[in-house]
């Protein structure tokens, strides 16, 4: 797996531990001493690599790289037997192991694979490890098994209600909300109401491995969903899912859906509910009560906690809350434009036929390629297929004919002769939409270059003679077959006519036999 160098330099600027990004980016501490080293003794600042590529950071930080291929498995029965002993731990038991395997020139396991490796191994021997939360340091979130109901007051049919669970794992405050699916955007929004309920942001965020915030989440490998990311890095908060089918590692949320069970779920479980709102202020007042109920087993409760020892710690949120984004795949297609939601969207004509990526908001579509954005626009609404065109990303030979309307193409025609005018006349007014018949007009003004404009209006002349509103292939037609050129044989009038075989033939005169 690739290291991710931007997470790296993203968390080390926010203040993070080595330990904590090598956790979040998975992979070993001392990459990330090495990385951070590298950019320390860099010319460019961290915001300057932050603002490139990912390409561009790797070879800023690394233009040669020589890492060894082979890895070295730990020896988990010594690990096993050094950490019964007193101050000793897996971060520092990780770092002997890199120190050795370096001096061997063989590459380690990422600190996440070692640990992963370990819980296998201590699994066999029945060890357990006891984790202590710092305030301030973790949020754990998930949805709770049994949804609530609300009711349709029309029909009496039910549907269900899902009850997202944020919780702080250091006081156990916590917060819970109802949504009508389990989708993306209410997952967000359920992130981005219960930092507002909080008053700040943890450190690390743990979720469940739901597709709607982990992409992927194998050995050594976690795949962030791109918005859920975002969502953190607008937090500044990291993410660290709990493992595939571990819920030891998020304790306190697991232990919470048990009590939202018995003293939300549970208690409102006679009571009918028409709406999601009127639920939610139902559920809010529970909550109230459960964050108030006293410990059985120490003094307080968990909303004295939060308020006396946990509070203080959380980060400041941002200016503004998070605003939900869809992320999406398209192709540019050979007009330069991408269809997103049944709408057009220009990018730079170079990027023709290109995979990229689409950020869509309530109010802006902005498009990535290779991470780096090259287009923003409005996002449009109303009928399906308007196109939102920026001049700059047309092509040369497309910008030309913004330069031209129709009262422009009138006065050319004007200079030509009668019958031009007349002729563009027709074309213009032939279409609903004016400027769907610029490009027969400006296909007109080349027969003027390419045959002189003399002839174009005397093909326009002719053409006129055969109908009222000719179009651009009949006038190519008459001066690509040189029809223009023929004279005209002038026309004779009636009375000129006579009878061949005369008057006696017909009025049965002596001529007559």
């Amino acid at each position: 797996m690739a290291t991710n160098y931007r997470e790296i330099l993203r968390l080390a600027k926010l203040g993070y531990s080595q330990r904590s990004i090598a956790a979040s980016a998975g992979c070993a501490r001392s990459t990330v001493q090495r990385v951070l080293e590298r950019a320390e003794s860099n010319p460019h600042t961290l915001e300057e690599l932050l603002a490139l590529s990912d390409k561009g950071i790797q070879q800023a930080l690394f233009p040669a790289s020589s890492i060894p291929s082979t890895r070295k498995p730990p020896d988990y029965e010594r690990v096993h037997r050094e950490l019964a002993k007193n101050g000793v731990t897996l971060s520092l038991l990780w770092n002997e192991y890199c120190e050795e395997c370096y001096a061997s020139k063989e590459l380690p396991l990422m600190y996440t694979q070692f640990c992963l490796h370990y819980r296998e191994y201590a699994q066999q021997t029945k060890a357990t490890m006891h984790l202590d939360h710092k305030p301030g340091e973790q949020m754990e979130v998930d949805w709770a098994g049994d949804a609530a109901k609300v009711t349709d007051p029309e029909t009496g049919s039910q549907t269900p209600a899902y009850l997202f669970i944020a919780v702080l794992s250091c006081s156990g405050y916590a917060y819970v909300e109802a949504f009508g699916d389990q989708g993306q955007e209410s997952w967000i929004t359920g992130h981005v109401h219960a930092y507002r309920y909080f008053g700040g942001a943890t450190r690390i965020l743990t979720p469940d491995n739901l597709k709607t915030g982990v992409t992927r989440h194998g050995k050594g490998e976690v795949i962030l969903n791109p918005t859920y990311q975002e969502m953190a890095e607008h937090y500044n908060t990291c993410i660290l899912p709990a493992r595939v089918r571990h819920p030891k590692d998020k304790p306190t949320a697991e232990g919470t859906v048990g009590f939202v069970s018995t003293w939300v779920t549970a208690a409102l479980r006679d009571a009918t509910f028409f709406t999601l709102s009127d639920l939610n202020q139902a559920v809010w007042k529970k909550l109230e009560e459960l964050n108030s109920r006293p410990f059985q087993k120490k003094p307080g409760s968990r909303k004295s906690c939060f308020e006396e020892e946990e509070k203080m710690y959380l980060l400041p949120l941002p200016d503004s809350p998070y605003e939900f984004a869809l992320w999406k795949t398209a192709t540019v297609q050979y007009n330069y434009h991408v269809s997103v939601e049944k709408m057009f969207y220009s990018v730079p004509c170079e990027y023709l036929k290109q995979k990229v990526e689409v950020r869509l908001t309530q109010r802006t579509v902005e498009i990535f390629c290779n991470g780096n954005r090259i287009a923003s626009h409005i996002r449009l609404t109303g009928r399906p297929g308007q196109y939102s065109t920026v001049v700059d990303h047309m092509p040369e030979s497309h910008r030309k004919y913004l330069q031209w309307n129709g009262e422009r193409f009138l006065s050319w025609a004007e200079k030509v002769g009668p019958h031009t005018k007349a002729v563009i006349q027709g074309m213009l007014s032939s279409r609903k939409v004016e400027q769907q018949s610029y490009r027969a007009c400006m296909a007109l003004l080349k027969l003027g270059d390419k045959y002189s404009l003399t002839r174009l209006e005397s093909a326009c002349g002719r053409a006129l003679q055969y109908t009222a509103t000719p179009n651009y292939k009949t006038i190519q037609m008459i001066l690509k077959t040189g029809s223009d050129l023929l004279k005209e044989e002038p026309e004779t009038k009636g009375e000129s006519y006579a009878f061949t075989r005369g008057a006696a033939y017909y009025g049965g005169g002596e001529g007559r036999c």
